[in-house]
């Protein structure tokens, strides 16, 4: 059995997460989706927390072990402020909780370190395909070896920072698996076209990424010639996605629950009315219920356990949960939840892309 209470560490983690996600990303969510930018500064104040360094032995530049319910924990805490800020502050570890997880210790000590050690720059990982039928098993991207080398051909969508990013971790189907490698960028036969317009985390800037016959040296194969095993780098995208769905679910619910209670009609607060108490209820029963799927699946990740099934199940979980929970949440506001200026209904846009999001957050 494991416990529910957070350690001291975990603790002093939460707290510091959720001043940030208060004073800083809450603050800036509306504007930032408005302008479709994140703030100066923002990002890297965020960075500045250590949550990736803390997951991140010291012999490749960190300062503690991986722990992702730790992670976990606090992509609940940073999903509560903004999930598009909050993706963009953890998209580093999309990058190297993989090479942690599957990567060779030479990959590990060459490329770990400039990730960890320096301020945050974009890099970032080329995971989700723009095909109706997208599977992460089977990966329409393919690598094909070619001598001592690999050819690389497919495109990417939704890949945050591409124009900017430092250097990419792009996953293709080899051999009837998928697997990793490490591509830098600006190189000849990679393409990044124009921004991509998605209904909602406006502020975090996405692209397409075409590869055509790419050339990348065997050892960027992550895990090398053997290459590595995905299902625990799927698992560990799964429950930080999860993770994040539940942050926005519960912001959803700590911001109608007070007006329900205060907003009166013919003389009663709409929380008595049965209707609004029962949609109030179910909200916060949901969110409870998948936290503890998302916690389970995370204790097993650290147990070294095969979560397949639980993250799965969590990461499904999470996807319907936060999408009832921002509508509903709509709802209980009636009229004034599709105004802009209340932030129901840019979670619910947000809520709604949580089944799209796998391979944009890691833990």
């Amino acid at each position: 059995m494991y416990s529910f209470e957070p350690d001291e560490e975990q603790r002093m983690l939460i707290e510091a997460v959720e001043r940030y996600a208060t004073n800083d990303l809450r603050v800036a969510a509306h504007d930032a989706d408005e302008e479709g930018e994140l703030p100066a500064g923002l990002i890297e104040k965020g960075w500045e927390l250590g949550v990736l360094q803390a997951s991140i032995p010291e012999a490749y530049g960190g300062f503690g072990e991986r722990s992702v319910v730790s992670g976990v924990l606090a992509a609940e805490a940073m999903g509560w402020g903004d999930l598009a800020s909050a993706m963009a502050v953890m998209l580093p570890a999309t990058y190297a909780i993989p090479i942690l997880v599957g990567g060779t210790e030479e990959q590990k000590t060459r490329l770990l370190p400039p990730v960890i050690e320096a301020e945050w720059k974009p890099y970032v990982a080329a995971f989700i395909e723009p095909s109706f039928d997208f599977y992460p098993g089977e990966m329409q991207t393919k690598a094909k070896k070619n001598g001592d080398i690999y050819l690389l051909n497919g495109e990417k969508a939704c890949v945050p920072f591409a124009d900017k990013a430092e250097s990419m971790l792009v996953y293709a189907g080899l051999d009837g698996q998928t697997q990793a490698f490490v591509v830098p960028t600006g190189v000849e036969g990679l393409t990044v076209g124009e921004r991509e317009k998605l209904m909602g985390i406006g502020a975090l800037p996405m692209y397409r990424v075409k590869f055509e016959d790419l050339e990348i040296p065997i050892e960027s194969r992550l895990g090398g010639e053997d290459g590595c095993d995905f299902n625990p780098i799927l698992a560990s995208a799964q429950v930080a996605i999860a993770g994040l769905a539940v942050g926005v679910s519960k912001a959803a619910l700590d911001y109608v629950l007070p007006y329900a209670k205060e907003r009166e009609v013919w003389g009663v607060p709409i929380a008595q009315k049965q209707s609004i108490a029962f949609m109030l209820a179910e909200m916060a029963t949901e969110i409870e219920a998948i936290r503890l799927l998302i916690w389970e699946a995370a204790w097993m990740l650290d147990a070294g356990k095969d979560v397949t099934k639980e993250a799965y199940l969590a990461l499904t979980g999470a996807s319907d949960m936060a999408m009832m929970v921002t509508d509903q949440a709509v709802q209980v506001l009636g009229g004034h939840g599709y105004i802009r200026e209340h932030p129901v209904e840019l979670w619910m846009r947000n809520g709604r892309g949580i089944p799209t999001l796998t391979g944009l957050a890691m833990v």
